[in-house]
């Protein structure tokens, strides 16, 4: 898994409140078990009409957020059934950074085990990076991981909390597996010690 320290790219503004799953990856699309090739597909029905061409009006088909890293959403992202495809597809896009009033659970916690990073905010504060978002390309937010903070483009700083954990799993790029890995010494120990102890096992 990448690391997260400091981004500073594109936002796109998503204003809509309860985007869901099923919205950001739907239902079709869960057949893969491989985590690339789902970013073609991400927000697929709000992105394409029946025919597969492009809707012009929706954000991330628009050329000054087609290159978005960052997501400001309205209140209740990923909301809906439990599905790990929905950061897959974000993440596949190039998306790294949500921020949202409210997250739902399960997807707030599959964000951190694939390199997103989702960002709780206070409406007031949101608002004022929703604007920020709509300047377009020319744009840039930075959100800094290590200080904790996020910074819109005219410099307006908004500082966001964050478990402990969380933040040292995203600065050192460690999922459950390179969590784990990080215990190899002692594992490979106890393993040396069980089989002296009970070579029977």
């Amino acid at each position: 898994m990448d690391k997260f320290t400091t981004l500073t790219g594109i936002a796109a503004p998503m204003p809509l409140v309860n985007i869901d799953t099923d919205m950001i990856i739907p239902k079709q699309f869960l057949k893969t078990i491989h985590r690339s090739g789902l970013g073609k597909n991400l927000f697929d029905e709000m992105r394409y009409d029946a025919e597969g061409n492009e809707i012009p009006d929706f954000v991330l088909n628009q050329p000054a957020w087609r290159e978005a890293q960052i997501i400001v959403a309205g209140d209740n992202f990923g909301c809906g059934s439990s599905r790990e495809h929905a950061p897959w597809a974000l993440l596949d896009f190039g998306i790294r950074c949500v921020i949202s009033t409210s997250f739902a659970d399960i997807f707030y916690n599959n964000c951190f085990k694939n390199g997103i990073l989702p960002i709780v905010m206070p409406p007031e504060v949101v608002e004022v990076l929703m604007e920020d978002a709509k300047k377009g390309a020319n744009a840039r937010m930075t959100v800094d991981l290590e200080n904790l903070t996020v910074t819109t483009s005219d410099g307006q700083s908004f500082p966001f909390e964050l478990d402990p954990f969380r933040r040292h799993c995203l600065l050192n790029g460690l999922d459950d597996i390179g969590l784990t890995m990080e215990k190899a010494g002692a594992i490979d120990t106890f393993e040396a010690q069980m089989a002296q102890s009970r070579p029977w096992v």
